[in-house]
């Protein structure tokens, strides 16, 4: 049986993923630790679990080195979140709280020291951010600097080993508590999180604004 906190379906690591794909990449080197804010595109295998991600290092990276020498990396991954104030609610001698989302995975590195592999890797990245946009920018643009700037990065694949999610969006919370929450951050993304992981006490709380 799924815990309190589990995901419902691999859908909920998907949207988690398209909404907060800035992730950090952390692996250790001989200095320590090492930890990078990066871009990742998602692999996802047939079932809709992940199965990998891809993403680029500026060559002169530390991250580069260590993961060459032991290709073992984590990568975090923060969704929605937000602080849950005892000013909220009508008990006010609960303790505060922290309702968020958020997954980590362990991963095997590859580094791809291919050209052509890179500015595939680099036109996949700038379309998926750019998908949807007016007069969406593509690499083409930059003519002659887009192949002098790549030479500076490299691409890389990570394979996913383990993963683990947490969607702690109320489902513990009393349902006045869950109420008085959902009224304050009401129209939020972290709201809709909440209502998506809490369906039926989300559609109370908007029959009763309807109501109002």
């Amino acid at each position: 049986m799924p815990g309190a906190f589990d995901p419902r379906s691999p859908q909920d690591l998907a949207d988690l993923i398209a909404g907060h794909p800035l992730a950090w990449l952390c692996t250790r080197g001989p200095e320590g630790l090492l930890a990078a804010p990066l871009p990742l595109l998602p692999h996802w295998a047939a079932d809709g679990t992940l199965a990998g991600v891809e993403g680029h290092l500026p060559r002169t990276h530390a991250l580069v080195a260590a993961l060459q020498a032991e290709p073992q990396a984590l990568v975090l991954w923060m969704g929605v979140q937000g602080y849950v104030s005892p000013s909220w609610l009508g008990d006010r001698t609960q303790a505060p709280s922290w309702t968020y989302a958020a997954a980590q995975a362990r991963l095997q590195i590859v580094f791809d020291d291919d050209d052509a592999l890179l500015a595939a890797h680099l036109e996949r990245l700038s379309a998926a951010h750019e998908a949807g946009r007016p007069g969406a920018w593509q690499p083409a643009e930059m003519g002659e600097r887009f192949a002098r700037l790549a030479r500076r990065v490299i691409a890389f694949r990570g394979t996913v080993s383990t993963l683990q999610q947490r969607y702690k969006l109320g489902q513990d919370e009393r349902d006045d508590t869950f109420a008085a929450q959902l009224a304050q951050l009401d129209g939020t993304p972290l709201a809709a999180w909440m209502r998506r992981f809490n369906p039926e006490r989300g559609a109370r709380r908007a029959v009763e604004l309807a109501g109002s």
